[in-house]
C-alpha cells in the first residue's frame, strides 16, 4: 500500500503550494477512518515539503505548524467516522459484516480489549501504535464515550503523531539533498521506528501520572471537612 501511494506524491507535490493543506487534511481523514492508508505517506512528505518552501505560506515554520494542525483535525474527523459508524450499526453488526470494511473481528476484538482495560489511555497512546491507532476509536463510539473526553485524548494522541511524522520529514527536508519519495518516506519511517521504543513509554508514564494526580484532586475535594 505504502509503495503503491508514493507513486503520486509527485502529483500532489505539484499542487501543495496551492491545495497542500487541504490534501493533507482529506488524507489524514482518510488514515484515521476504516480504510486503509498509511500516516506516513502524508505527514512526512508534508513536513519535508515545508522545510523546503514549497508548502502553502512558504515558511517553513510556519508551515510546518500549519501541516500538523491539519493533520490532527484530519485525524479527529476520522476518528469521528469511526467512532459514529460503531454508535450506529453496533457490535454484532460490526462483527458480523466488518471484515468487508477492513475491520476483521480479530482486530475489533483487541481493540476492544484494550478500551476496557485503559479507557482514555487508550484511545491516547493506541493513536501511536500501528494497525490499532485507527479501530480504538470504534469501541470508543460502541461505549459512548463523552464526546469531550473522546475529542480531547483522540485529539492529543493524533497531534503528537502527526507532529512528530512532520517533524521528521522538516529534519529530512533541511538536512538531505534531493531524495526520490521512497527513499524519504521510508527513510522517515525508519527514524520514527527507532524513536517509538523510549516514546510510547514515556507517554504512558506521563498518562498515569496525569491519572493518579486527577484522582488524588478528586478525592481530596469529595472528602469532608473535620468537624470542628
Amino acid at each position: 500500500m505504502t509503495d503503491l501511494i508514493i507513486q503520486y506524491l509527485e502529483a500532489a507535490a505539484a499542487i501543495a503550494p496551492t491545495w497542500g493543506f487541504v490534501l493533507v487534511f482529506v488524507f489524514m481523514t482518510i488514515e484515521s477512518s476504516f480504510i486503509p492508508f498509511p500516516s506516513e505517506v502524508v505527514m512526512i512528505p508534508a513536513g519535508f515539503l515545508a522545510a523546503r518552501g514549497q508548502l502553502g505560506t512558504g515558511d517553513p515554520v510556519l508551515d510546518s505548524m500549519l501541516s500538523v494542525l491539519a493533520g490532527t483535525l484530519g485525524s479527529l474527523a476520522g476518528a469521528y467516522v469511526n467512532y459514529g459508524l460503531a454508535r450506529a450499526v453496533g457490535s454484532p453488526f460490526l462483527y458480523r459484516y466488518g471484515r468487508y470494511f477492513f475491520l476483521p473481528p480479530a482486530s475489533l476484538a483487541r481493540a476492544e480489549e484494550l478500551f476496557r482495560t485503559y479507557g482514555a489511555g487508550a484511545t491516547f497512546v493506541c493513536r501511536l501504535l500501528p494497525a490499532i491507532r485507527q479501530l480504538i476509536s470504534i469501541p470508543a463510539g460502541l461505549a459512548g464515550m463523552p464526546h469531550g473526553s473522546f475529542a480531547l485524548w483522540t485529539g492529543l494522541g493524533a497531534g503528537i503523531w502527526v507532529g512528530i511524522l512532520t517533524g521528521v520529514g522538516f529534519v529530512i527536508g533541511q538536512q538531505t539533498a534531493d531524495l526520490g519519495w521512497a527513499d524519504i518516506v521510508h527513510g522517515g519511517k525508519d527514524m520514527v521506528g527507532r524513536s517509538l521504543p523510549w516514546l510510547i513509554p514515556s507517554l504512558l508514564l506521563g498518562f498515569g501520572a496525569y491519572v493518579w494526580l486527577t484522582r488524588r484532586i478528586m478525592a481530596s475535594r469529595s472528602t469532608p471537612p473535620a468537624a470542628g
